[in-house]
């Protein structure tokens, strides 16, 4: 596998500098990396997509932007994110040889928005998207969580990409069960690599009483199926009202820490690490944890 950790600090340096009726174009160059893997949904617009997920805003200039940049470059994101994809890969090619993968991942790093409250509040800065093979978009805000997490961060991402090469993603049957075996199973494989540090902070802080109840709520309703119906689960009503879903009673990001208990106990009983089972289905693990599914 070939990982590749776009220099997108200097290109949005570059499109700071620009007439705002200039940047979403190169917005576009920022983002083309990532075209061809994320082709597969369907209409991709970049400047939409940015737009919707926490990026930085275009249309006006605001000292903190580039601030933030230079604290990013000057923290080093960029070489730590090529370091902990390159450590991540070597572990995951070593556990499972010949496992399904991109041949190149393109990695595109993004400023977010200081004033998105989903970002750097809720998301303690940060967060990705790698369940398309070959792309890996990170974006975040150089909160000091950020900072230290964005790594373990990228190492998340590419268990999913990995996994999402070799296990089906069907938006129409997608379940539960799925959504929160990928989210746990990225967790665990960063504790694998980095220990509790690499958990993101809302696995960490969802403990006791509250992760009792979550892990009824979303076992109960491990089978509903659809991308529309199960991010509710994973994601926490909070999220869930800011994208127009219907909440089901559970904290934010519950998934997350739920998805890491079914794990554990997944490899108590197999003596799997998370590594080992990035390509397994979700209904074996499920069943190796002893939740019971319709499947």
């Amino acid at each position: 596998m070939k990982i590749i950790v776009h220099d997108t600090a200097t290109a949005m340096l570059d499109l700071l500098r620009r007439p705002p009726t200039e940047r979403p174009d190169a917005l576009r160059d920022l983002y083309a990396p990532l075209a061809a893997p994320m082709s597969v949904v369907g209409g991709f617009d970049p400047v939409r997509a940015h737009r919707m997920g926490s990026g930085f805003p275009l249309g006006h200039d605001d000292p903190r932007l580039p601030a933030a940049l230079h604290r990013m470059r000057d923290a080093g994101v960029w070489d730590r994110v090529q370091d902990s994809l390159a450590a991540a890969w070597e572990r995951l090619d070593a556990a499972v040889p010949g496992v399904g993968h991109a041949e190149t991942v393109h990695v595109v790093i993004v400023l977010g928005d200081p004033d998105d409250h989903h970002l750097t509040v809720r998301s303690s800065g940060y967060f990705g998207l790698g369940g398309f093979p070959g792309a890996i978009q990170l974006v975040m805000w150089p909160t000091d969580a950020a900072l230290r997490g964005i790594g373990h961060a990228a190492a998340h991402e590419l268990h999913h990409n990995v996994r999402y090469a070799n296990v089906v993603w069907d938006p129409a049957t997608v379940t539960v069960g799925e959504h929160v075996v990928a989210e746990g199973l990225a967790e665990a494989f960063v504790r694998e690599l980095a220990g509790e540090q690499g958990l993101c902070p809302w696995t960490r802080e969802l403990t006791g009483d509250r992760l009792d109840a979550a892990y009824e709520r979303i076992t109960a309703d491990i089978d509903v199926a659809g991308m529309g119906n199960a991010l509710s689960y994973v994601l926490g009503d909070a999220t869930a009202r800011l994208m127009g879903q219907e909440p089901v009673g559970l904290p934010d990001f519950a998934g997350y820490a739920v998805g890491l208990r079914i794990v554990e106990a997944h490899r108590a009983a197999t003596g799997l690490t998370a590594a080992e089972s990035v390509a397994l289905p979700a209904g074996e693990i499920l069943r190796g944890a002893g939740v019971r599914t319709g499947a």
